[in-house]
């Protein structure tokens, strides 16, 4: 891989942490420059601006996220499946530093502050990860392995919610094991559970 490539993953995955545990107005290029081991300058021919380099580390980041969700539908077609994967990703995640929330939710909190630049992009990260949520809400319904209240594209709403609310709530309790418990009634709620019978 060349240098230069690896130099701008490096400042991207510095980038990602500083975000995630102090937010956009949190860091700098000088933090930035600590980290990596490298001089301002050097950042700033990669990323000319702030604004460049989180614009650029938001369509990363959704570019995985859609990466993931690709592999969770080739995993298993069904739709209750795929629903316990995404909730287990994030389970996973919780209690790393550089992963324990959703780089969008966590920018979305700060959108009064952000450039229309990144605004943009978390609105189509939201609009997209609804629209999965949506699709397998709807899918489950009609195959009778889910029960919804209102639309799909409501309750799409409702998960994407309580997903990011659990993340909140893992981080302000510093217990990540909060995220599942809180995450858990969902699948209760949406589930059907066939073993019960009629």
């Amino acid at each position: 891989m060349p240098a230069a490539v690896s130099t701008a993953d490096e400042i991207l995955s510095c980038a990602r942490t500083l975000l995630v545990t102090g937010g956009y107005n949190g860091f700098s290029y000088a933090d930035i420059a600590d980290v990596v081991g490298i001089r301002k300058a050097s950042i700033h021919h990669h990323f000319p601006t702030k604004v460049d380099l989180v614009r650029t580390l938001v369509q990363r980041y959704r570019q995985e996220v859609e990466a993931g969700i690709a592999e969770m539908e080739r995993q298993s077609p069904d739709p209750v499946d795929q629903l316990r994967s995404y909730l287990g990703f994030w389970e996973s995640c919780i209690g790393e530093i550089s992963t324990s929330f959703c780089l969008c939710a966590l920018l979305a909190t700060q959108i009064p502050v952000l450039p229309d630049e990144i605004s943009l992009e978390l609105r189509a990260h939201f609009r997209a990860l609804s629209a999965w949520l949506t699709s397998v809400l709807e899918r489950g319904e009609k195959q009778g392995t889910m029960t919804i209240v209102g639309t799909a594209r409501a309750e799409a709403e409702s998960v994407m919610a309580m997903v990011h609310g659990a993340m909140l709530s893992a981080r302000a309790y510093g217990d990540p094991a909060m995220f599942g418990v809180i995450t858990a009634t969902l699948i209760d709620r949406l589930v059907v559970d066939n073993s019960r019978g009629a």
